[in-house]
């Protein structure tokens, strides 16, 4: 099902939402006949049941969707999206029910039921449409959907259809979407052109590194993307076992969130000056591998000692933070699925994110409750610097001792943005188990915060 709402139309079944304290009251201004459906069919406004309630020939005269309690809704993103799930194929528009500062929330959720990654195989998401609700930014709330998508299907996709070359050819078709323009360094040029820990990153792959540069607009603050690429993880010579490989497909998670967030400006033409930027590579064991031990000198003359492998996505990010901060930009977010002490931290379902700016950091905590997109901000505790100053190099790449590994990790990116205003986000972009709205998967994390956030920010 397109991720779009239906075109309104007289026969859509209206749809009646209704907390559970609130059914005996509906049901005393309904028909005895009603009544006794409801009670027939054990309707108790659970959240997530749905009833069809039938006219004289047996078509509904109306649906009602269980919402459930305040503290049972608590628990869950999208809430009105379990029972999207379960309606019937048809259209559907929202009688009442639904607090009308949820509304948007509650409908981008309902289009969400209709994503499926079926690229593969068949798959069976939501059939059942909504008609905007007249109250509602259709056109935004769409956007989302769709860059929501965009997001997924880029994470799902396994690493033999989703390499650095793959992942170049989804930036250009995006690109060419939106009339932006799309170049590359690959290979050798990443050498020339000075991103010399890109290119040591992946070169032991198949599939050269590359650095993927996007740019849209030509007036209003200049609002820089960074999003890691890293299409595989093997942990490189530092090499992960088996069970911590298995997800490895998602390490380009920020990238995808990236373009996510780069999609939604475009559709709603904001007035920016875009620049993504995207270190594309893969972490692959080879003789040409990069090593633990080496010091790798980084685009801003840097020094780095590496001590893991498996700590490449500071590396690579490191090279395109340089860039970007070369641009003089107004603002600079980089997105990165970039270590498991975020999740030992905050779990699957929060985003973590840094700034050094405290009304940046209002604007997105803020923003992302609004947007049904969790975040929390963590520390740029500057008494850690230490620890990421081996004495040999400048940086360390992986600090030993394990403690505050999230933070060590931003406290690097940040040596790479100088005085440029920065964000940076640890996302997970993965759901373990699924829910209303999101399916076990690929998620996006952070984009509808910071889009809502941007406005604020860069006085749009």
């Amino acid at each position: 099902m397109p991720l779009s709402f239906a075109e309104a139309v007289d026969h859509a079944t209206p749809l009646v939402v209704l907390e559970k304290d609130a059914l005996a009251q509906w049901l005393e201004g309904q028909t005895a006949s009603v009544e006794r459906w409801v009670a027939s069919n054990g309707f108790t406004a659970e959240l997530g049941q749905t009833l069809l309630i039938p006219n004289g020939d047996a078509t509904p005269v109306m649906a009602l969707a269980g919402y459930g309690s305040a503290s049972g809704r608590a628990r869950k993103r999208f809430p009105l999206a379990a029972a999207a799930k379960a309606l019937p194929p048809g259209q559907y528009h929202i009688a009442s029910g639904v607090p009308a500062d949820q509304l948007g929330t509650e409908c981008l959720g309902w289009l969400l039921t209709g994503y499926a990654f079926d690229r593969y195989a068949a798959q069976s998401p939501a059939a059942a449409s909504l008609v905007a609700p007249e109250s509602v930014d259709a056109a935004r709330v769409e956007a989302m959907a769709r860059a929501e998508a965009l997001t997924r299907d880029l994470v799902n996709t396994p690493a033999s259809d989703m390499g650095p070359a793959q992942l170049q050819s989804s930036v250009e078709t995006l690109a060419r979407a939106f009339g932006a323009t799309c170049t590359t360094l690959a290979g050798p040029e990443l050498l020339d052109q000075n991103f010399p820990m890109i290119h040591a990153v992946g070169r032991a792959a198949e599939q050269a590194p590359r650095l993927i540069e996007m740019t849209w607009g030509d007036q209003g603050p200049l609002l820089t993307l960074v999003g890691k690429g890293v299409c595989f993880d093997t942990g490189g010579l530092n090499l992960k076992p088996g069970a911590s490989m298995g997800l490895m497909k998602k390490d380009m998670g920020g990238a995808a969130n990236v373009l996510g967030l780069a999609q939604m400006i475009m559709s709603l033409n904001l007035p920016v000056r875009l620049r993504v930027l995207i270190p594309a590579v893969e972490n692959a064991v080879a003789g040409n591998a990069f090593r633990p031990g080496d010091i790798l000198t980084a685009r801003n003359g840097l020094t780095v000692e590496i001590n893991n492998t498996d700590a490449e996505g500071r590396l690579v990010l490191a090279d395109a933070l340089a860039l970007a901060h070369e641009g003089a930009p107004d603002l600079v977010i980089s997105m990165a699925t970039l270590t498991g002490a975020a999740r030992v931290a905050l779990g699957p379902d929060l985003a973590p994110f840094y700034t050094d700016d405290d009304t940046i950091a209002d604007a997105v905590a803020q923003a992302g409750r609004q947007a049904a997109d969790p975040v929390w901000r963590m520390p740029f505790h500057t008494p850690y610097e230490a620890m990421i100053e081996p004495g040999i190099a400048d940086l360390d790449n992986a600090p030993s001792g394990g403690f505050a590994g999230s933070i060590t990790a931003a406290l690097f990116l940040r040596r790479f943005v100088g005085n440029s205003r920065y964000v940076h986000f640890d996302i997970y972009s993965w759901q373990p188990t699924a829910a209303p709205g999101r399916g076990k998967g690929g998620l996006g994390q952070g984009p509808r915060a910071l889009l809502n956030a941007l406005p604020g920010i860069l006085g749009l």
